[in-house]
């Protein structure tokens, strides 16, 4: 499933086989959310009574077992989001995106949008702009798409460096373009994620305020009327980040008073027949600092039984100072559980039980680093928020973001896969939305005095997704994240043992090592084999009772096939 925010957009290709999702737009730009679901956390550990197997040193060998009877979590089948920046609708650029330009085909998926991508487009002539060709949606035959020249990729790639350097322009010097969604890119913007299979969630502009600094609501009356007179299914926000108003726009609004809006919001939803029961997301705030906590409890005291999910961003270092070995760090990839812990606080005290979203999630904050935000080693980062997330009942989260200005994003300026794409890709096709306990022996170290033990090693579970038709119901998938500078040994134990295993082994590809921007799978580069086509990502079949040999650095997702897992077998 997939999601888009800011312009989010979901960008994960997905086999034609999977579920249905949602699709999310916000002020002042448009999103698509792409979600998937996350393993078990790394911190469940119980010691297992397991012999060590003769000639295996005991302080090298790990012993690995999964609680296969019950979830302990169920993540939404959405899980896994991702964001485009709401800044495509610059110059026109949203009539260069595709519904192929994201892989989802028969794909029902959730995206956040705060600007988008519309119908098909094609140039017609150089000279002459852009000439419309309507994706024609009939529910019955489904979506035609137009057929497109050799220019149009080339013509895509151009607009996206422009875009690249004017945004970078006026992110540095802190002034920013207005953007202005008329009706027709709104048309556009729907019907790409409609033929695309994913569900709009609109964030309107907050910044319009009467004097008494109440929301001005009538602009996006004008839009809700319209959105309802084409029976447009939309989910809604209102505002982006609204604790980082002052500083970014010289407007101040406390959380108090962003409640009160959006409880206006919700009357004004109800007036309209279409949107009676639409679903409705926010604050979206920032890092949960405390001046960012006390406006979350604001916003809650008056808001909280409002909204269908609270939602929030958290971005790990300083873009401007993150260096490689930043993302080896786990004191850096631990900071993730303090925030969560801090947001479910205040939530769980106004509303218990109500649903969260990280609905921002980068990296690095300003835009990034080349080179690094945009490499292999970035991906330790990605893929243990993606466990971290699952394991503490985190129900979606959105990528920042599949395309945009900085180098966070899943795809580089010419469309080319990033390694975190390739990440993505693979949670997205083995990892289901049910997460299991883990327990292991042989990792934990006895803690000194006044010091924190934190795991170089991380490993997570879930039950393998149903909707990869290469694996029976029952099967369940491990990803593993190795931080040592050395290999380690898992041996599975106890409902574990002696399957036949399937392996997924990422590692950087050429020279760069982990600043490399391309990767192996099991020892073959990933590359897309065409403009459209996704190579096969073909696993490595391990004998049954194999011990796993996890290479020194490297990220790598193993099914365990046949196990039959209770907690498995049905949805």
């Amino acid at each position: 499933s997939e999601l888009i925010r800011g312009f989010l957009l979901s960008g994960m290709p997905c086999p034609s086989s999977c579920p249905p999702g949602l699709l999310a737009l916000m002020a002042p730009g448009l999103a698509l959310m792409a979600t998937f679901s996350l393993p078990s956390q790394a911190g469940d550990r119980r010691a297992l009574p397991v012999e060590k197997p003769p000639g295996v040193k005991g302080r090298t060998l790990i012993l690995l077992d999964v609680n296969t009877k019950s979830p302990v979590r169920i993540i939404s089948e959405n899980f896994l989001s991702l964001q485009l920046d709401p800044s495509i609708i610059h110059d026109g650029w949203l009539d260069f995106l595709r519904t192929d330009f994201l892989q989802f085909h028969n794909v029902k998926n959730p995206a956040k949008s705060r600007g988008g991508p519309g119908p098909d487009y094609y140039l017609k002539n150089y000279e002459d702009d852009i000439v419309r060709s309507d994706i024609a949606l009939d529910k019955q035959k489904g979506c035609k798409i137009a057929q497109h020249p050799d220019i149009m990729l080339e013509l895509q790639r151009e607009k996206a460096a422009q875009m690249h350097l004017v945004l970078l322009k006026e992110q540095f010097s802190n002034t920013y373009s207005n953007l202005t969604l008329t009706a027709r890119s709104l048309d556009k913007l729907y019907n790409f994620a409609d033929c695309s299979g994913l569900h709009l969630i609109f964030a309107l502009n907050a910044l319009r305020r009467n004097p008494n600094n109440s929301w001005n609501s009538s602009n996006a009356l004008s839009l809700l009327k319209y959105s309802a007179s084409k029976k447009y299914n939309i989910s809604w926000e209102l505002g982006n980040e609204p604790n980082n108003y002052r500083t970014l726009m010289g407007r101040s609004v406390n959380g108090s008073q962003l409640g009160k809006d959006y409880t206006q919001l919700r009357s004004l939803l109800q007036l309209i027949r279409t949107y009676s029961r639409a679903h409705l997301y926010g604050p979206n705030i920032g890092r949960p600092r405390k001046n960012v906590v006390a406006f979350l409890e604001g916003f809650m005291k008056v808001a909280g039984g409002t909204v269908d999910a609270v939602t929030w961003q958290h971005y790990y270092i300083d873009g401007q100072v993150a260096k490689v070995t930043d993302f080896l760090k786990t004191r850096l990839l631990d900071t993730l559980s303090d925030q969560i812990r801090k947001i479910q606080k205040v939530v769980n005290t106004y509303t218990p039980g109500k649903k969260i979203w990280l609905e921002g999630v980068g990296m690095t904050s300003a835009g990034g680093m080349n080179n690094l935000s945009d490499s292999y080693a970035a991906g330790f980062l990605w893929l243990n928020t993606l466990g971290l997330l699952a394991s503490q009942g985190i129900d979606v989260v959105v990528r920042h973001s599949f395309l945009d200005h900085g180098h966070n994003h899943l795809v580089d300026q010419n469309f080319n896969p990033l390694p975190d794409y390739w990440l993505s890709l693979l949670y997205k096709r083995l990892i289901g939305p049910k997460v299991l306990a883990i327990h292991v022996a042989g990792l934990q170290r006895k803690p000194r005095p006044g010091r924190v033990i934190r795991d170089k090693l991380r490993i997570y579970a879930h039950c393998t997704s149903y909707h990869n038709h290469n694996y029976v119901r029952g099967s369940i998938t491990l990803y593993i994240i190795n931080l040592h500078r050395s290999r380690k040994k898992i041996k599975l134990a106890g409902t574990l043992r002696d399957k036949i295993v399937h392996q997924y082994l990422l590692q950087p590809y050429g020279k760069d090592g982990l600043h490399s921007k391309s990767v192996q799978l099991n020892g073959q580069p990933l590359a897309m084999v065409d403009d459209g086509t996704l190579p096969e990502l073909k696993p490595r079949p391990l004998r049954a009772g194999r011990t796993l040999v996890i290479p020194p650095l490297t990220m790598s997702f193993y099914v365990v096939k046949n196990v039959n897992a209770l907690a498995c077998r049905y949805r």
